[in-house]
Order: C-alpha cells, then sequence, then structure tokens
C-alpha cells in the first residue's frame, strides 16, 4: 500500500513522526510536505496530496491540520476524494466503513500522538462495508 501524507506547519511534527512509524511497519509512504514549522497555507498541501490520490500516485492519504478542517473542506473540493476528520478511533473506523474515505484528516492541535497512531492503524486496517453505505456514497456528486 503506497500512502500519500501532507500537512500543513501544525501538522509537521506530527507527519514527521508518523511517517517514520510507517515506513518501520513497512508501508510505502510519499511525503507532500511541508517539511518544517514556518507558517505555510495548507491548501497548498491538500492539493498537492489530493492530486496524488486522484491519479492513483498513491492509494490512499493522511492529512495534517490544526484543526484538521481546513485541510478536510479543501481535500473535499476535489472529485474522487472522500476525506473524514477524524479525532479518535470509533471516528476513524465510521470514516472507512461507511463512508470509504481515501483521506483521513487529523486534527493535530488537539490530538496526542499515540491517539493520532490508533486513529490511523484503524483507519488502515478497517475494511469499506459496502452495501447501502455504496448507495449512499453514490449519490455524493462527482463532476
Amino acid at each position: 500500500m503506497k500512502i500519500g501524507i501532507a500537512s500543513d506547519h501544525a501538522g509537521y511534527e506530527f507527519k514527521a513522526r508518523i511517517v517514520q512509524w510507517l515506513k518501520e511497519k513497512g508501508l510505502d509512504i510519499k511525503d507532500y510536505g511541508t517539511d518544517s514549522l514556518v507558517s505555510v497555507d495548507y491548501p497548498d498541501y491538500a492539493h498537492a496530496l489530493a492530486g496524488a490520490v486522484e491519479k492513483g500516485e498513491v492509494d490512499c492519504g493522511i492529512a495534517l491540520c490544526g484543526t484538521g478542517n481546513g485541510m478536510a473542506i479543501t481535500l473535499n473540493k476535489h472529485q474522487g476524494i472522500r476525506a473524514g476528520l477524524a479525532w479518535n478511533s470509533e471516528i476513524a473506523r465510521l470514516v472507512k466503513a461507511h463512508n470509504n474515505a481515501n483521506i483521513i484528516v487529523l486534527p493535530a492541535r488537539f490530538i496526542s500522538y499515540t491517539m493520532a497512531q490508533h486513529i490511523i492503524n484503524t483507519w488502515i486496517t478497517t475494511p469499506f462495508d459496502g452495501g447501502r453505505h455504496l448507495r449512499r456514497i453514490g449519490k455524493i456528486p462527482v463532476k
């Protein structure tokens, strides 16, 4: 599985640790930035990650910013992206099982690093339930 990851400055420290952790688990990680704590504009990194998922350069993605909202809003403007904001493992499970989210978004300023690991692990390992959820996803317009 090839996973893309992106953050703004607020999510940078978690992102750096997450990249290392996922690589240690044997996953192929593509980092779309940022690469420092210097203030940046989150849409620049969200667009890069969303584009990579849309083009199939990566299978799915992880995004981080302070609240997660800016990234989620930007990511969900892209065709074929279903980005879900998760602040605990149960939300991560539901975002994948019910919405088949192809990008998980984390609020770096409001969760611990350990919680971020639990959220990501849950999201990666949860299968999509399909069934009635597939019908509902089909009603999300894609231009």
